[in-house]
């Protein structure tokens, strides 16, 4: 079998990285042809093919004229700053030119370790897989003491838990983060990509980074489908040298990442697809607003707890760490999570997990009352914001309160963000960007009109923006604020029984 490794490398500072990548493709069993991509002329090692590739003239301008005229400073801001855009792309026409020559076709950035391990696990798979979906691979970084971490999932990024199917023996499912600095292809899967005329493109940005889309493009715009073979799961797991991520807010461990590659070796094997809560990703540049799934504990939104609270009930719950702190501190927990893959850390906590669709978990919970009833970040996402809100107000007990946090997507933040066109200001755009419009009067007029009465919004604001709302003493803060914290109690005059509504109008598609 022959292979084609092309590795785009920028500048020297990743030189210690490619010199480990030329190491490890030269112990390779494979008939290897290596090519760098550079900016400027070098030597890496003998045998190795390195092409300097010039820079657009302006390609800059270039996107600019592509992205509705946008300049500079905000075309960086929105595709992340990438020097040289035309590099990492340009492995492309190369790919295409050796079609003919090569069997098997690798890309990867110069600090990422394709391993003869991931490419004998490739094509173990390929075989079992139809012509649409294509095997991927997944970083991790290693700690000091050896530890894992998986920088790419965190943020909204998460298993889609309807996408596990079983191919032959192995079981494969989605991962939105297609992200990984790297891909392989077979010569046919190549030769498609080719013919479906999203592969052979200019440098551009979108869901991803001008950087990241040389490399994801393959999956989003090129009729396939990328899978983890979460079965053979090591085989397919990619060193990122550097570890640069490690100890930051990117990325889990390896026990929560076996933890949830273990419910869906299980839903594999049972075959059951529990649909998610609901839709949490916005269709907004960058997906901004998206429900996160690896939401910290944050002590001033728990500060909020009644002191003689004991039961709590969790609504659009991620991975559980506020769940699960909330058990450690004594209190009966529930939880309705996003989905079942991504609740395993809260059940192991201690959490009371309530799997399944709102309308299932709803009948389940049919009779019971909690203290506390917890929304975080769920109701700008749901199509009717007041209907969902009045099919809980039974859940919540006498004298109970409901805890909301709400980002405010009508905020104008001293920044760049606010002028690109983010505020979502038209409560119309939610059929096209699949996020409410929200104020802090908005907000209050969800929970007046399903029989809550709100006691206090907190008005959350960012270092930067506080500066603004001290100069201005605080007449600012509502549109300043990057998030509200609502406070609430069920209105006296509102019975209960007109609390509850038809669960399935909460979360149907909003026509």
């Amino acid at each position: 079998m022959r292979v084609l490794a092309v590795i785009a490398s920028y500048g020297k500072a990743n030189d210690k990285y490619l010199r480990r990548l030329v190491e490890e493709y030269r112990s390779m069993s494979f008939d290897i042809d290596l090519v760098v991509l550079s900016n400027f002329p070098k030597h890496v090692a003998d045998g190795v093919e390195v092409i300097a590739v010039p820079a657009s003239r302006n390609v800059w301008a270039r996107s600019k004229r592509f992205n509705g005229g946008r300049s500079l400073r905000l075309l960086r801001q929105e595709y992340g700053y990438c020097p040289h855009p035309d590099l990492p792309f340009a492995h492309r026409q190369i790919f295409a030119d050796r079609l003919k020559d090569y069997d098997l076709f690798v890309y990867s950035e110069d600090d990422t370790l394709v391993t003869e391990r991931n490419l004998r696990g490739f094509l173990s798979v390929a075989a079992v897989l139809p012509a649409n979906e294509i095997a991927g691979f997944l970083r991790f970084e290693r700690g000091p003491d050896g530890e894992l971490n998986y920088p790419e999932v965190h943020g909204h990024f998460h298993w889609d838990v309807a996408s596990v199917r079983r191919r032959g023996e192995h079981t494969f499912a989605l991962f939105t983060n297609e992200h990984a600095a790297c891909y392989v292809v077979t010569r046919e899967q190549l030769r498609r990509a080719i013919d479906s005329g999203g592969f052979l493109v200019d440098p551009h940005g979108g869901k991803y980074d001008v950087r990241c889309a040389a490399g994801t493009d393959i999956y989003t715009q090129c009729g396939f489908e990328k899978l983890i073979c979460v079965s053979g799961l090591n085989e397919f797991l990619i060193h990122h040298l550097p570890n640069s991520y490690f100890g930051t807010e990117f990325g889990v461990n390896d026990v929560e990442l076996r933890r949830q590659v273990d419910r869906l070796l299980q839903i594999g094997k049972d075959g059951n697809r529990c649909a998610p809560l609901l839709k949490t990703e916005t269709k907004l540049p960058d997906r901004e607003y998206s429900k996160g799934y690896y939401e910290p504990v944050r002590p001033e939104i728990l500060s909020e707890l009644p002191s003689g609270a004991r039961t709590v009930l969790s609504i659009g719950s991620g991975w559980g760490a506020v769940e699960g702190c909330l058990a450690a501190k004594g209190l009966r927990v529930s939880a309705v999570p996003l989905d079942g893959v991504i609740s395993g850390g809260a059940e192991a906590d201690g959490v009371e997990i309530i799997n399944g669709e709102f309308e299932e978990a709803r009948r389940t919970l049919m009779g019971r009352q909690f203290d506390c009833l917890f929304l975080s970040n769920v109701l700008h996402l749901v199509p009717n914001p007041v209907g969902f809100l009045s099919s809980l107000g039974s859940l919540l007990s006498p004298g109970g309160i409901a805890i909301a946090v709400v980002p405010n997507t009508s905020r104008l933040e001293p920044s760049w963000t606010a002028m690109r066109g983010r505020r979502v200001d038209n409560p119309e755009k939610y059929r096209t960007s699949g996020v409410h419009h929200t104020s802090r009067e908005t907000v209050r007029s969800w929970f007046g009109a399903s029989g809550f009465r709100v006691q206090r919004v907190k008005q959350v604001l960012r270092p930067r923006a506080q500066k603004v709302g001290r100069l201005t003493k605080g007449t600012m803060d509502s549109w300043l604020a990057y998030e509200f914290i609502v406070i609430s109690k069920k209105a006296h005059e509102i019975k209960q029984e007109a609390a509850v509504q038809p669960v399935k109008s909460t979360f149907a598609t909003a026509s």
